[in-house]
């Protein structure tokens, strides 16, 4: 009987977890090996605003969840110490904050994982946290716009200065 309702257990785990999955934009393993649990406390309420979980599931688990979700490809992710990190909204912001993470603390490493559908590697999902965010983009486009419309304003005056001074000549 005992090993019927830890089945059961283990069956309504990978259910919910594949529910979270499915619905996900991010879907990130990281070993979380000598982390603390003051820091595990900072990283899940950073994730927190970011509409993002972050959570220690079995491996085992996880690996049958994936299977669930036809997600392949991330066996070597799902072995040793493992968090899972389920972003819902936004890929890029949980992305940041657990590569912000491993820049100060050399244990803490990303194993790779799924952006949007997509199974990606480490080193490409530490690409993607690395870019800037969205305003910051928005705002070097607007700066160089700006720059641009400023020195056609200013050519544009000197055109005008110069005809004025032949007219009068």
């Amino acid at each position: 009987m005992a090993n019927q309702k830890i089945i059961k257990q283990k069956e309504e785990a990978v259910n919910e977890l594949a529910e979270k999955m499915k619905d996900a934009k991010l879907i990130l393993f990281a070993d979380y090996r000598g982390i603390n649990v003051e820091d595990v406390t900072k990283i899940r309420a950073t994730l927190r605003k970011a509409n993002s979980e972050y959570k220690i599931i079995k491996n085992n688990i996880s690996k049958r969840t994936l299977e669930k979700c036809g997600i392949e490809g991330l066996d070597s992710a799902v072995e040793g110490p493992t968090a899972i990190i389920i972003g819902k909204d936004d890929y890029l912001e949980p992305a940041k904050a657990i590569y912000e993470y491993t820049k100060d603390h050399d244990f803490y490493k990303i194993k790779g994982g799924v952006i949007e559908g997509k199974v990606m590697t480490a080193e490409e999902i530490i690409t993607l946290a690395k870019l800037p965010s969205r305003e910051t983009l928005i705002g070097m486009l607007a700066g160089g716009l700006l720059g641009t419309i400023s020195k056609l304003a200013v050519a544009l005056d000197q055109v005008r200065i110069q005809k004025e001074g032949t007219a009068n000549a």
